[in-house]
């Protein structure tokens, strides 16, 4: 592409010593007008496990079959030139493997300036060119859509995005540029910035179709010959493309700008302002309303080249490579031959909590479930309530109503504990009390077969305590689950000294069929996620006895860049939960856990904190000003901000010198999928280290190297 042509690629070579390279082969299509299209489609040669990425080689590749093409379209040989993909997959985007390994800022530049030079050159070719984006399309893979004139999409492609604020990183071939010019302002600020942010929501062929991203879609049983057929009816005239937001129809004047300044408000309000990417991927799309494409697309080269050295990218890369790699091989996981077929499950309990179990069970496992309480009318109310959340999900389309009537089916209340003895897997959601869970699974024990799994959801009680009232304490595991359930990727697999391999292999099975993410952790307070929050709990409500103001408390806590503050989080969790976590860590470490008398008393309360539009916490109530208990010293926020700082660095390693988790990979990976643990973090290791708040500490570091940006 002009500008690029002239820039010396070759420091990129020493990066493709581990690239799985996608070809570009290409084949000539003489379509039914005569008109013949060169078809160029991207392989790597693996199947569909391992998708297509581009890295530099690709690139170089793919730039060389382009420059051949425009060649022999100045020749007249070829009316187009169209650009797809292998079964289910165009491309899922930059090859990022070797990243970690840039030299220089300069190397990174040259990253963002190859995807600029070629795919830039699919517009440049001097005849048309057509994207067949036959499925998966992320990054960079979407960027060779927008780089082309026209664009069809399989209708059962698999997703369609722009990921990398996801990443800490930017659309940084073309995307940020082209898209809003595309589709207008608001429709890419949902695209580039509001949907990673949404745990990383992707786009359907349909949505995508019906922004004006694609302009045809089609079947997937014919979607070749479709889009074959239809780019001949464009290069024929015989079709007139017509979008919406043609660059002449988009609004520029008022409404772009407007658009940016509320979403940057939002972005403020929900996340803080210590996650990078988001501001400048939005700082891009503000000014691509105006000003020529080699403008945009040096903006992106310079932004790109900027965060992809720096350390939130490096923090996570290395928390993607957790959720995409560790967490689906769950280190300490027993044999899964060893685990017991669960074709029944029993819930005890039949409350919110209870009814989000059985719901998920009977969903994800499909097979029968069975809820019981201590009357008729609370287990009438929680199956009541199973069956209308089955319903609500019908009415959305996410169920049919077969498989929903099937569901409804599935879902069983009684008071009558026999109806257990055929269970194969039993789990308790019942007050949080030790003696009260040892007197519902010791009822149970004598009902159920002597192999069947106990599971108990405490979060933050001894499972070994528990199941010492039980004749088999060896069939107890803890099954931890977060709120809300749907939702939280995690389960804590807690596993006592007497837990089997047959109960914990189990316990893993089945939270893979629940489509969760497993990590195990030992029988130690708080397990992993609850230790470390009440941790980040009590040092704010130590601050605010010594006398500290709520919002400055609050503001204290910005830089771990977390998805809400240490009050906020506790008002969505509840004050009767926060408190008694608070307790069980004070009564176990009391020397290292402050547990606040506040807690007990503002959990009495209706109403604890005020909070503006974007949920962010204001101050107290009335209430809570009258029964708080605070000091005359307030603190400054950088102290509160250093004491949570060593204080989760000190016990962190304290607990992997307990062995509560094998790695400090794991306890990162509980962070990120228990407690929404920023990627830019790293979950907490990576952000301790370069805080030094690990060398203050203990006097070292958890990585070896630090993980750190170029730059850092």
């Amino acid at each position: 592409m002009t500008g690029y042509d002239s820039i010396d690629f070759s420091p990129l070579d020493a990066l493709t010593g581990d690239e799985v390279v996608t070809h570009s082969p290409v084949r000539d299509v003489r379509l039914p007008s005569g008109n013949v299209v060169a078809l160029v489609t991207l392989d790597n040669g693996r199947d569909h496990t391992r998708p297509n990425t581009l890295g530099p080689a690709t690139l170089a590749e793919l730039g060389r079959t382009l420059e051949t093409l425009k060649e022999r379209a100045a020749a007249g040989e070829i009316h187009a030139v169209a650009i797809t993909g292998k079964q289910y997959i165009l491309a899922a985007g930059a090859d990022l493997s070797d990243v970690a390994k840039l030299p220089s800022k300069d190397v990174a530049r040259l990253i963002a300036q190859r995807g600029h030079q070629v795919l830039g050159s699919l517009s440049e070719l001097g005849v048309p060119s057509f994207a067949f984006v036959n499925g998966l399309a992320l990054g960079g893979g979407l960027e060779i859509a927008l780089n082309s004139t026209y664009r069809t999409v399989d209708a059962s492609a698999a997703a369609i995005a722009l990921p990398e604020v996801f990443l800490g990183i930017i659309p940084g071939w073309g995307g940020a540029y082209l898209l809003p010019n595309l589709i207008g302002i608001e429709n890419a600020l949902e695209v580039v910035v509001s949907n990673p942010l949404k745990q990383n929501r992707m786009l359907k062929p349909q949505q995508a179709f019906d922004l004006g991203i694609m302009d045809a879609i089609f079947p997937a049983a014919s979607y070749l010959e479709d889009s074959l057929r239809w780019a001949d009816g464009v290069l024929t005239g015989r079709i007139k493309v017509e979008r919406k937001n043609e660059p002449g129809k988009i609004e520029r004047l008022t409404k772009w700008p407007i658009a940016i300044k509320v979403a940057r408000g939002m972005l403020e309000s929900k996340i803080g302002t210590v996650p990078r990417s988001p501001y400048v991927a939005l700082d891009l799309l503000d000014k691509a309303r105006s000003g020529t494409k080699a403008e945009g697309f040096a903006r992106e080269d310079e932004a790109l080249a900027d965060l992809i050295t720096g350390d939130q990218f490096a923090a996570s890369m290395y928390a993607f490579d957790l959720v995409q790699k560790r967490a689906k091989r769950p280190v300490g996981a027993p044999d899964k031959a060893l685990a017991k077929k669960v074709a029944k499950v029993g819930v005890i309990g039949a409350g919110l909590m209870a009814s989000q179990f059985a719901l998920l069970f009977v969903r994800k496992l499909r097979v029968p479930v069975v809820i019981t309480d201590l009357d008729q009318g609370r287990v009438d109310k929680g199956v009541a309530s199973i069956r209308e959340e089955i319903g609500k999900l019908e009415a959305k389309g996410r169920l049919d109503a077969d498989t929903a009537n099937q569901l409804r089916a599935l879902v069983h209340g009684t008071t009558d504990r026999s109806e257990f003895a055929d269970c194969d897997f039993v789990i308790e959601a019942v007050f949080e009390e030790v003696g009260v869970k040892q007197e519902v699974f010791s009822a149970i024990e004598k009902i159920v077969a002597d192999d069947t799994i106990l599971a108990t959801n405490t979060s933050s009680l001894s499972v070994a305590e528990i199941g010492s009232a039980l004749e088999h304490p060896e069939r107890l595991v803890g099954f931890h689950f977060f709120n809300p359930v749907a939702v939280m990727p995690l389960i804590e697999v807690v596993k006592t000294d007497a837990t089997s391999d047959a109960a914990l292999s189990t316990a893993f099975v089945v939270a893979k069929g629940l489509g969760k993410n497993a990590v195990l952790t030992a029988d130690a307070p708080g397990f992993v996620v609850n230790r470390l929050l009440a941790k980040v709990m009590g040092e704010a409500a130590r601050a605010v006895y010594e006398g500290t103001p709520i919002t400055v408390v609050e503001k204290a806590f910005a830089p771990l860049g977390l998805p809400m503050g240490p009050f906020q989080l506790i008002d969505l969790v509840g004050w009767k939960v926060a408190a008694h976590v608070q307790d069980t860590m004070a009564h176990a470490f009391p020397e290292r856990f402050f547990a606040s008398e506040n807690f007990h008393e503002l959990a009495a309360l209706p109403e604890v904190v005020e909070k503006d539009k974007g949920g962010r916490v204001t101050g107290w109530t009335k209430a809570a000003q009258k029964v708080l208990v605070t000091g005359k010293t307030p603190v400054a926020p950088e102290t509160i901000l250093a004491r949570v700082q060593d204080g989760l660095a000190q016990e962190i390693k304290i607990m992997l010198d307990e062995g509560v988790v094998p790695e400090v990979q794991d306890i990162d990976l509980c962070l990120i999928l228990g407690a929404g643990w920023p990627f830019i973090d790293g979950g907490a290791s990576p952000y301790l280290d370069r805080e030094g708040a690990s060398e203050r500490a203990f006097g070292d570091t958890f990585h070896h190297p630090p993980i750190r940006g170029i730059g850092g």
